[in-house]
């Protein structure tokens, strides 16, 4: 089931702070799921779940993924119908020019840039910023696109799932959609001791989300399931990679935001050494993720992050590799009971 949900849930629109759509799908699947002791929605948006094991927990254990995507926001709308827009996490404006968006009231549109020779000297060189773009949804005043659209509104990319060759897959917002779906593949069958999951908001724009859901469960250890940039394209030599597609599941060291546990991360190694699977860590300290608020909650929690390598993060189409998928979920599901024993 992990690529049938992946794919719902990549079909979905929720960039940070309006995650409703996907928060409802979530609770839609889980509620018909056996042994959930108790679902439920914090103020800050997040969905909190804790199931049942096998036996009473060991300590209080946390997995948990993002629900939010990257995306924009809808800033301002100009007296020729054209609209302006910002970022909602890390987007690059070289990523999105000429690109169909989705719309809230208005349906699809256009991103839009100056063209090229329309640019001047040092203009052609310069790297456009978000702020120079428009949204075009085919507005011709300012009172037509008023009546299709809102300050504030989300801004969406627009991509149709798409089976590649070699066994990979592109869309939008697989980072973290992977580590949702994987998240209902665990919920869904037995694990061995109770164990809290939490989907978080607003990971994009600061880990706002997480930091106030392991506030909640405190957990004594948390494993967090992610994306991570994979730069193994022709050009990128050694260390650069980063990671590679194919190498299996992703169990960083560090990052800039997470020293990571050292016998968790021992751990992981040897859990995939076991299953006959591979593994690989991150070669340059880069990125950061929810473990950066979790493993700092009260008292601290010994935390784990596993990744997929993904190409092309924050654009309208992710590409990872459906192995490197299955092999992190297999290794997730494995870390479980350790997680519960392993002392810090």
């Amino acid at each position: 089931m992990l690529m049938t949900w992946l794919k719902e849930l990549c079909a979905l629109n929720g960039i940070s702070g309006d995650e409703g759509a996907v928060r409802n799908y979530l609770q839609e699947k889980i509620k018909g799921f056996p042994g959930i002791l108790e679902m439920r929605t914090d103020a800050s948006g997040n969905l909190l779940v804790h199931k049942k094991g096998a036996e009473p927990a060991k300590q209080r254990v946390l997995i948990g993924a993002h629900m939010d995507e990257v995306g924009l926001i809808l800033t301002g709308v100009q007296s020729d119908g054209l609209c302006t827009v910002d970022a909602v996490g890390g987007v690059d404006a070289d990523a999105v020019i000429g690109r169909a968006v989705q719309v809230p009231g208005a349906g699809l549109g256009v991103i839009g840039a100056t063209p090229i020779h329309k640019l001047k000297g040092e203009e052609r060189d310069k790297k456009p910023s978000l702020r120079d773009l428009r949204l075009d949804i085919g507005a011709r005043s300012w009172e037509e696109a008023e009546q299709l659209v809102q300050i504030g509104g989300s801004v969406c990319f627009y991509s149709e799932w798409t089976e590649l060759g070699g066994g990979r897959v592109a869309s939008k917002a697989i980072d973290d959609r992977f580590g949702c779906a994987a998240m209902l593949c665990m919920l869904s069958g037995e694990i061995p001791y109770d164990t809290w999951f939490c989907f978080f908001v607003q990971e994009e724009i600061g880990l706002r989300g997480s930091k106030t859901a392991a506030f909640a469960v405190d957990p004594a250890a948390a494993l967090i399931l992610e994306t991570t940039t994979a730069a193994d394209l022709d050009g990128v030599q050694g260390d650069a990679a980063v990671c590679r597609l194919g190498g299996g599941p992703v169990v960083p060291f560090m990052d800039r935001r997470t020293i990571y546990d050292k016998a968790l991360y021992k751990a992981a190694f040897a859990e995939a050494q076991r299953l006959g699977i591979p593994c690989q860590t991150k070669t340059r300290i880069a990125g950061g993720n929810d473990a950066g608020s979790v493993s700092q909650t009260r008292e601290g929690a010994g935390t784990l992050a596993i990744s997929i390598p993904c190409r092309y993060l924050h654009t309208p189409f992710t590409v990872a590799q459906v192995s490197d998928m299955e092999q992190s979920l297999q290794l997730a599901q494995a870390m479980l009971a350790r997680l519960h024993e392993v002392q810090s």
